[in-house]
């Protein structure tokens, strides 16, 4: 028989110990330490490994069907771009964001969504097969795992959505994992399940709380395996902590195929999806959303959302196009250079490393002779709550904060394109062509672009005459 023994795991970091201590020996953190049973193997036991045999299966053995790979449509066609197509069969998805930003709204938009697509879809099939054109009765239902909320909390967020006729939309108020991997092994036509949240799951074979390092990490592995045997998709709601992270150990981020991150500001209508890992799909494309009293609306054209209050003709602000996957987005950069009344002037930014402004205005002072920047506080945001990370908004995070600076507005209907190197010159960046034909679409006719303006000297021309003030 296994025998029991305790150990201490770190909450923070997911270390484990055989004493307790105030202080985590691996991550540092003070009163991290939860005493946790684990079993072991009796020393002296004969080993079963040797006598046991997995199923090998040769690669060439292996017959692709026409479903095995089918991607299941969540009727939202924002989600799907972000998922690369559509829910995996068998795939577990980390759904993770800040508190109130919009997770559980989403997830049971998805879920209304996929019964409604998955009830269309048979009855175009029994369509074909049947000459009475009468709507079949679906036998596949969406289970919806409410750990932090009653059923009437979850029907009442239900009654407000523009969705909520779907028939197939299941709970089950329940935090026990065991509970709900034996539900999902008797209970016949489920074909998505959502777990909200996987930080209330806990399992009885273990001593730690909900939430804790251990339970979440037993909670998420018996749930993928569940997942995988019954080749079920399992939607799991995370949370995150106050610096920001996932809140958990870092195996679950690694346990599941795909981490998907809900972001924004909470003072903004935008909500913005991004895929942290996929491996299903590419990481580099967003989904973006608009909060609102029905519910989270998709944005098919981020570009004329983000650009929709925008100032044209104003000092410091810049549009650039930038490209998130395989779709360019046109975002406004907004700069303000005032001078500082501190000994050390002060480079803030939002949705822009800050790295990336110092870096840009030590080539303005230097290369673009642009000398009083030295002197002054430089403030850099991105309209709309979006994050900017690429090399080609580096030519428009420049001239705006050379345009807040010398109070010379670029010209009416300009976008920007460009690498700023080091020695103020301008370099060409990716789906160039892409980019120009995203911003001429949308009423763009002046460009500034590596084409237009090799240096950053070139590219500063066309800043305007100053405002008057």
């Amino acid at each position: 028989m296994p025998k029991e023994k305790s150990v201490f795991v770190c909450q923070n970091c997911g270390s484990e110990t055989p004493k307790w201590s105030g202080q985590c020996p691996t991550c540092g953190q003070w009163n991290t330490l939860v005493e946790t049973v684990v079993f072991t193997k009796v020393k002296g036991q004969k080993s079963k490994v040797k006598s046991l045999t997995g199923d090998v299966i040769k690669l060439s053995e292996i017959k692709l069907t026409s479903t095995t790979n089918q991607r299941l449509s969540t009727g939202i066609g924002e989600f799907d771009r972000v998922l690369g197509g559509g829910i995996v069969p068998g795939s577990i998805t980390l759904v993770a964001g800040e508190p109130g930003i919009g997770k559980s709204t989403l997830l049971t938009q998805l879920a209304l969504n996929v019964g409604k697509v998955q009830k269309v879809g048979e009855a175009r099939k029994e369509e074909r097969n049947n000459t009475s054109r009468t709507l079949p009765t679906s036998h596949t239902s969406i289970l919806y795992v409410c750990g932090e909320e009653s059923p009437e909390q979850v029907k009442l967020r239900v009654d407000r959505l523009p969705s909520n006729r779907s028939t197939n939309l299941l709970l089950l108020p329940e935090t026990n994992v065991d509970t709900i991997c034996a539900t999902l092994e008797n209970e016949q036509g489920i074909k998505l399940v959502i777990i909200d949240s996987i930080q209330s799951l806990f399992t009885e074979d273990l001593t730690g709380t909900a939430g804790s390092v251990g339970q979440v990490r037993e909670s998420a592995q018996r749930l993928l395996r569940i997942g995988k045997q019954l080749r079920l998709p399992i939607f799991l709601v995370g949370h995150v902590t106050k610096e920001g992270s996932i809140a958990g150990p870092k195996v679950l981020e690694h346990l599941v195929d795909t981490v998907l991150e809900l972001t924004g500001e909470r003072t903004t209508a935008f909500r913005i999806l991004h895929a942290a890992k996929n491996r299903f799909g590419p990481t580099d494309e967003i989904g973006v959303f608009e909060m609102a009293a029905s519910g989270l609306k998709e944005i098919t054209n981020p570009s004329q959302a983000f650009l929709e209050e925008s100032q044209t003709g104003v000092p410091g602000s810049a549009v650039v196009v930038i490209m998130e996957g395989t779709r360019p987005v046109l975002v406004e950069i907004q700069a303000l250079v005032v001078k500082s009344q501190l000994a050390v002037p002060r480079r803030v930014a939002r949705g822009i490393p800050v790295s990336k402004v110092q870096l840009l205005a030590a080539v303005l002072q230097r290369r673009g002779y642009l000398a009083g920047l030295g002197e002054a506080d430089i403030f850099v945001n991105v309209a709309g709550g979006l994050t900017v990370s690429e090399p080609a908004a580096d030519l428009g995070i420049a001239l705006a904060i050379a345009s807040s600076l010398t109070n010379r507005p670029l010209p009416v209907k300009t976008a920007v394109i460009g690498e700023v190197g080091l020695l103020g010159e301008i370099r060409r960046v990716s789906f160039l062509e892409k980019r120009l034909k995203e911003a001429q679409k949308l009423g763009y006719s002046r460009i500034i672009s590596p084409d237009k303006a090799k240096t950053l000297r070139q590219a500063l021309v066309w800043l305007q005459s100053p405002k008057k003030t």
